[in-house]
């Protein structure tokens, strides 16, 4: 055999298996046929939150004489796509050679070009075969296309979007998940009238019911038009039409659900219903010694899940063996302010049949959130009653994202709420708002 693992895809899942792989041992090449770090690293998780953040910055500069700066004229800060695209692109580039030095720092050897799966443990590439002992799926998925009755719209998909030089008034933003309100709020940020058509009644499907009346509030509060269940018939004449209704639309930005992308093979791979690839609990799919990882798996479409099943199939191909918990990963929204969410939503709590309790504590009566003007959100800890067990944690605040971390290390070792409570927080620090919860669960909240 040429190597121990062969992976197509250099994406958060195929890359990050790469490393790990060579990490311990493995013999190990990674197939790509466009650029080092995928759909994520190029166009989607890097590229769009470094241009949120642009437009946030955008909102701060206008508010900025609330902390007593006088001097900026707020109407004169400009959002400059040009200088917002070039930075997006640099940040890109400084993590994309990160990559490339820890493929090579662990002797991975990328090979350039598209893959096709052969019998027998052989992978061709343009002319070349390759044998392995293991071959990891890696190639991730696209966004689904607009129906053939928008082959005269101006859309653009998430791959195309830093190709543009300028944005128009009216914009659509077609989706039901995170990617689509994160767009749809960029957009407004950057004062574009935008509307958001959800095509289907799965809006946000996987958070908790209350953060997803949260967030529809928070669009209608910043003048986001947002349409549920929703399918657009046509466009014409600068309209998106459907249901009777008609929205004014300059511009749509395709952020629909997503397929997998499958490598040519001369296996018969085994699919899901929903065209995915189908594996085990391991990631294997019904060809041994061939495994399925990120999003062609279809299991999850979070970068960092990717990457965690990344990690999870080398240790199975090395005989350790462990359970894939889905139970603590967390659901981020790179929204103003952020929504966080990790473990079991209170919907599933009730299915379950928990006794349980929700304490929650306000940003407002936070010093941090007050100090930085960010007083807008909240911490919500559902805890089973009985014991007192952390079942779950919502977030909505400045950097919610960066402390949603915090409550998965207390459900990976079933913490407590008087655990939550008697951890020491740093003050002031916005992340207090969770001992506040833990004691706010025994009805003794602090500062509330």
């Amino acid at each position: 055999m040429d190597y121990d693992v062969l992976i197509i895809g250099a994406g958060p899942a195929g890359y990050v298996a790469a490393i790990r792989a060579g990490q311990v041992g493995l013999k190990t090449a990674i197939v790509e046929k466009r650029y080092i770090g995928g759909m994520c690293l190029n166009w989607g998780c890097i590229p769009t939150k470094a241009i949120l953040e642009s437009a946030k910055n955008l909102k701060k500069l206008r508010n900025i004489s609330e902390f007593g700066i006088d001097g900026v004229d707020a109407d004169a800060v400009v959002f400059n796509w040009s200088k917002v695209k070039s930075r997006s692109k640099r940040i890109t580039r400084k993590l994309t050679a990160g990559v490339n030095f820890l493929l090579k720092k662990n002797g991975i050897e990328v090979i350039d070009g598209t893959a096709k799966i052969g019998a027998d443990n052989t992978v061709l590439v343009g002319d070349k075969r390759i044998t392995a002992k293991q071959i990891i799926i890696a190639t991730g998925s696209k966004p689904k296309p607009m129906s053939d009755a928008f082959s005269n719209a101006p859309v653009v998909e998430m791959e195309n979007l830093f190709e543009r030089e300028d944005f128009p008034e009216n914009i659509v933003v077609t989706g039901n998940h995170i990617s689509s309100v994160e767009m749809a709020q960029f957009f407004r940020l950057i004062d574009k009238n935008v509307t958001l058509v959800a095509n289907s009644d799965y809006f946000l499907h996987g958070l908790d019911t209350f953060l997803i009346d949260h967030v529809t509030k928070k669009m209608a509060s910043d003048k986001i038009e947002l349409i549920t269940n929703a399918y657009p018939e046509k466009y014409a004449d600068g309209e998106l039409i459907f249901d009777g209704k008609k929205v004014k639309c300059d511009l749509i930005v395709n952020c629909n659900s997503r397929k997998a992308i499958i490598p040519e093979s001369e296996i018969s791979l085994q699919l899901t219903e929903r065209g995915f690839i189908k594996t085990d609990d391991n990631f294997q799919t019904n060809i041994n010694g061939v495994y399925a990882i990120g999003d062609a798996g279809g299991k999850s479409f979070l970068a960092h899940m990717a990457s965690a099943q990344g990690i999870h199939v080398i240790n199975a191909i090395k005989g350790i063996k462990a359970h894939f918990d889905y139970s603590t990963y967390p659901i981020n929204m790179y929204t103003t302010p952020e929504i966080a969410q990790i473990g079991m939503t209170e919907q599933k709590i009730k299915e379950e049949g928990y006794d349980y309790k929700i304490s929650e504590f306000p940003l407002s009566a936070n010093g941090k959130a007050l100090i930085e003007n960010n007083t807008e959100g909240f911490i919500r800890l559902l805890s089973d009653k009985r014991y007192g067990q952390v079942l779950g944690v919502q977030i909505v605040a400045e950097n919610a994202t960066d402390m949603i971390a915090e409550a998965g290390a207390y459900l990976k070792v079933e913490a407590t709420v008087y655990d939550v409570a008697n951890t020491i927080h740093a003050h002031p620090t916005v992340s207090e708002i969770f001992f506040e919860a833990g004691f706010e669960a025994m009805d003794k909240a602090i500062h509330k």
